[in-house]
């Protein structure tokens, strides 16, 4: 079992940064691939970034390749999401997952079976 808690949404301007974070509780969270999604208004949950359980490997969905960076640090049982250069196209409800699939690192939702509540984040023009 994992639960995960996001965290460092809000409101900022284009171009701008923001830095969120997921904790996260249980003691196996180190064996888990884990990912990040997004999902604006009216529209479906996406692949933002993945990144392994050692941290060794990521993967970026094309809108956010070149801005947006996925970090973890075990020790802390926390992975980072460090989003700079926002657009308003950004903007959209965050979450953090844990991947329980079989092949890890997957860019479908359906292949995390823990998910935070998400956050909240605004990019205004």
């Amino acid at each position: 079992q994992v639960q995960l808690v996001e965290s460092g949404g809000g409101l900022v301007q284009a171009g701008g940064s923001l830095r969120l974070s997921c904790a996260a509780s249980g003691r196996s969270f180190s064996s888990y691939d884990m990912g990040w999604f997004r999902q604006a208004l009216g529209k479906e949950r996406e692949f933002v970034a993945a990144i392994n359980w050692s941290g060794g490997r990521t993967d970026y969905a094309d809108s956010v390749k070149g801005r947006f960076t996925i970090s973890r640090d075990n020790a802390k049982n926390t992975v980072y999401l460090q989003m700079n250069s926002l657009k308003p196209e950004d903007t959209a409800v965050y979450y953090c997952a844990a991947d329980i699939s079989a092949w890890g690192m997957q860019r479908r939702p359906n292949g995390y079976g823990y998910w935070g509540q998400g956050t909240q984040v605004t990019v205004s023009s």
